[in-house]
C-alpha cells in the first residue's frame, strides 16, 4: 500500500474515532439548550423569593460586606451596583426573558451568552448561597456560548428553513464535533473525575459507610431518604456503585453508540435518586443536563421514532408554527443553521474573524480547565501571584468529599423583647432547645440552608452581625413588641452509627438590636 494513502486512512480513522468520542449530536445540543432555559427560569424563580434577604442592601448581605468580607468577586456582578430591590427585580426579569429566549431557541447564541453574564452576576452578588449545581450550571452555559444549541429544535433553525437561507448541503442533522464539543464533554467528566479523586483520599467511602452517614443527616435527607436510612446494607451498595461510577467516569468519554448511552443512563439514575431523597433541589437535574450532550445519535433516531409512533397520523408542521412564533418576536434574518446569527447585527468580516479565532480560544480555555483542576488536586502548582489572589482549592467538586459532614443540627435564635418575653426571632415562635419535627424544613429552602451552614464556619464570622440585624429589622418591621437583643446559636448534633445522636450548643453570636425596640 501507498505510504501516503495509509497515513491517510490512518487519519481518517483516527479522525471518526475522535470525533465518535468528543463529537455531540445536534439534537443532544437542543435538548441540552431546553434544558438549561427550563433550569435558569426554575432557579430565577426560586431565588426570587429571598430576593430581598439575599441580593439587596435590607438582607443578610448588603454591599459594602460583600465588597469588605467577600473579596473582588464582587466587581464581577451587575447586581452589585445597586442594593434597590426594584433593580434586582429588573435584571431577575431581564435574566429570565435570556433564558426564555434560549429555551425556545431564539437568537440562541446571544441567549446564551447574556444568560451566562447575568448568571454569573447574580452568583458574585451572594457567593455564599453557592453549591456545585450553581459551578456545572455556569459552565454547561460558558461552553454552550461556543456551540451551535439552536440548530435544531429552535426558532433559530425554523426561520433559516424557511427562508431557504440555511446550506442546502447540511440539513442540521451532522454531528458537532470540534474543540468545544470536546471541552464540553471533559467538562462533565473532570466533575465526576476530580470528585473520585476526593473520596478515594477518605476512609469513609472506601469502607462504605460515607453514605451512612449522609443518610443520618437529617438536615438533608427527606422522603424516600429518611426511608432507606433505615436499610445501611442497601445504602452500602449504593456506596459501591456510585464510587464505582465516579472512578470509571472516563468512560462517558472513551466509550460510544448505545454503551455510552446506558453508562450515561446510570449516572442519570443516581442523580434522579439524589433527587428523591435529600433536599438539593436542581442540583442533580443540572448534573442530568450535563449527560445529555453524551446520548449518541442512535439514541435521538429511536427517540424521535417512538414519539412518531406514539402519535401516528399526526405530522408537526413547523412551517405553521414558525409563523405564530414570528407574529410574537422581533423580526431577524439568518445565515447558515449552524451558525444561528442575526444577520447585520455583527459584520460579515467580523463574524469570519470570530470563527477564525474561535478555535484556538476555545483550545486555551480547555487547557486552563484541565490546569485548574490539577491545581485544585494538588497536581500542579500556580504561580505564586496567581494563587496569592485566589485559590483554586475553594473552587473545587469535592461534594461530600474527602469524608461526608458527620455532625447535624439547626439553629435556635432566642430574642429578647421590649416586653421581656424571649421568642426564637429566625423561627418566629417560642425557643426549643429540641430537635425539630422535620430538621430539613427548620430551614426554610435550600438557600437558606447553604448560607446558615457557611455562617457557622469561622471564615464567615463578620456576616453574622448583618444576619442578626437582618432578623432584627424582619422582627420588628412586623411586630410592635420589637425584639432587642438575640444570640445566635447553632445546635450541633454529632452523627453516630451505633447509638443516639448527642446535642451541643454552640454560641455563634450576641447581638443588641440598632434602632427602637
Amino acid at each position: 500500500m501507498d505510504v501516503r494513502a495509509l497515513r491517510r486512512t490512518l487519519r481518517d480513522r483516527a479522525g471518526s474515532a475522535l470525533a465518535r468520542r468528543f463529537g455531540v449530536d445536534p439534537r443532544a445540543l437542543a435538548a441540552l439548550r431546553v434544558s438549561l432555559g427550563v433550569l435558569l427560569l426554575t432557579d430565577l424563580l426560586l431565588r426570587s423569593r429571598d430576593l430581598v434577604a439575599f441580593y439587596t442592601d435590607a438582607g443578610v448581605l448588603p454591599r459594602s460586606v460583600l465588597r469588605e468580607h467577600v473579596g473582588g468577586i464582587a466587581a464581577l456582578s451587575l447586581h452589585a451596583l445597586s442594593g434597590s430591590a426594584w433593580v434586582q427585580g429588573l435584571l431577575f426579569v431581564l435574566a429570565g426573558a435570556a433564558a426564555a429566549a434560549l429555551l425556545v431557541g431564539y437568537r440562541t447564541t446571544l441567549a446564551t451568552a447574556v444568560s451566562f453574564v447575568l448568571l454569573v452576576s447574580l452568583h458574585a452578588r451572594n457567593p455564599v448561597l453557592l453549591n456545585g449545581g450553581d459551578s456545572l450550571l455556569r459552565r454547561l452555559l460558558f461552553w454552550g456560548a461556543f456551540l451551535p444549541l439552536g440548530r435544531r429544535w429552535s426558532v433559530d433553525a425554523l426561520r433559516a428553513e424557511r427562508e431557504r437561507e440555511c446550506d442546502p448541503a447540511s440539513d442540521g442533522t451532522d454531528r458537532v464535533a470540534n474543540l468545544a464539543s470536546a471541552a464540553l464533554l471533559v467538562q462533565v467528566v473532570l466533575v465526576y473525575a476530580t470528585n473520585a479523586v476526593y473520596k478515594l483520599r477518605g476512609d469513609l467511602w472506601v469502607s462504605g459507610e460515607a453514605i451512612l452517614y449522609v443518610f443520618r443527616l437529617d438536615q438533608l435527607t427527606t422522603g424516600l431518604g429518611e426511608v432507606l436510612a433505615n436499610y445501611p446494607t442497601v445504602l452500602r451498595a449504593f456506596d459501591r456503585v456510585w464510587l464505582g461510577l465516579l472512578v470509571t467516569s472516563v468512560g462517558l468519554l472513551l466509550l460510544t453508540g448505545w454503551t455510552r448511552a446506558a453508562f450515561a443512563a446510570l449516572f442519570a439514575g443516581m442523580h434522579l435518586g439524589m433527587a428523591l431523597t435529600m433536599r438539593i433541589t436542581v442540583f442533580p437535574l443540572i448534573s442530568v443536563a450535563g449527560l445529555l450532550p453524551f446520548l449518541p445519535g442512535a439514541f435521538w433516531d429511536a427517540a424521535t421514532a417512538k414519539v412518531r409512533e406514539s402519535r401516528p397520523g399526526e405530522r408537526f408542521d413547523a412551517a405553521d408554527w414558525s409563523r405564530r412564533v414570528e407574529r410574537l418576536l422581533p423580526e431577524a434574518r439568518f445565515g447558515a443553521v449552524g451558525a444561528v446569527r442575526t444577520v447585520g447585527a455583527v459584520p460579515a468580516g467580523v463574524a469570519r474573524w470570530a470563527r477564525r479565532i474561535r478555535p484556538p480560544v476555545v483550545g486555551c480555555l480547555l487547557a486552563l480547565v484541565l490546569v485548574w483542576n490539577a491545581a485544585a488536586l494538588g497536581y500542579v502548582a500556580l504561580p505564586e501571584d496567581v494563587s496569592s489572589t485566589v485559590d483554586p482549592e475553594e473552587y473545587r467538586w469535592d461534594m461530600f468529599a474527602p469524608e461526608p459532614r458527620t455532625t447535624d443540627g439547626w439553629y435556635v435564635v432566642p430574642g429578647e423583647l421590649a416586653s421581656g418575653e424571649r421568642v426564637d426571632v429566625f423561627h418566629r415562635r417560642a425557643v426549643r432547645w429540641d430537635p425539630p419535627p422535620d430538621v430539613a424544613r427548620s430551614y426554610r429552602n435550600v438557600r437558606w440552608f447553604k448560607y446558615m451552614m457557611d455562617l457557622r464556619a469561622s471564615a464567615y464570622a463578620p456576616l453574622r452581625p448583618q444576619f442578626a440585624d437582618y432578623l432584627c429589622q424582619r422582627w420588628n418591621a412586623t411586630h410592635e413588641d420589637g425584639v432587642r437583643r438575640l444570640e445566635l446559636y447553632y445546635v450541633e448534633q454529632p452523627v453516630r452509627l451505633d447509638g443516639p445522636d448527642p446535642t451541643r450548643r454552640v454560641k455563634l453570636h450576641s447581638h443588641t438590636c440598632s434602632g427602637p425596640a
